[in-house]
């Protein structure tokens, strides 16, 4: 499976991006896909997850009520909204799937990952 994801970009604080993440060469809704971030100096953290068919989501706390991830099966994407962006936002953004990782936020639950795509927010 090979994930590419797109849409970063630079954004004021309070302003609106949203990433797509398109998915090839799989069976797109066997797949749990979710969205990691990565600020400089940081660990690679859980942003959001959504289930097969997109019916269940979870989110980290930092972003709840912010950023929205949903998924369309028939266009082969995922994707997140982000609102109200503040500078702790900044980080490098990848989206990951995997056929069994319902409910998990760890990096090692997730075996497909796209490449980076930057969000960069300015204060």
């Amino acid at each position: 499976v090979q994930l590419q994801a797109s849409g970063g970009g630079l954004v004021q604080a309070g302003g609106s991006l949203r990433l797509s993440c398109a998915a090839s060469g799989g069976i797109f809704s066997n797949d749990v896909m979710a969205w990691f971030r990565q600020a400089p100096g940081k660990e690679r953290e859980f942003v959001a997850t959504v289930s097969w068919s997109g019916g269940s989501t979870l989110y980290a706390d930092s972003v709840k009520g912010r950023f929205t991830i949903s998924r369309d099966n028939a266009k082969n994407t995922v994707y997140l909204q982000m609102n109200r962006l503040k500078p702790e936002d900044m980080a490098v953004y990848y989206c990951a799937g995997h056929p069994t990782a319902w409910g998990s936020r760890a990096v090692v639950s997730y075996s497909y990952w796209g490449q980076e795509t930057l969000v960069t927010v300015s204060s």
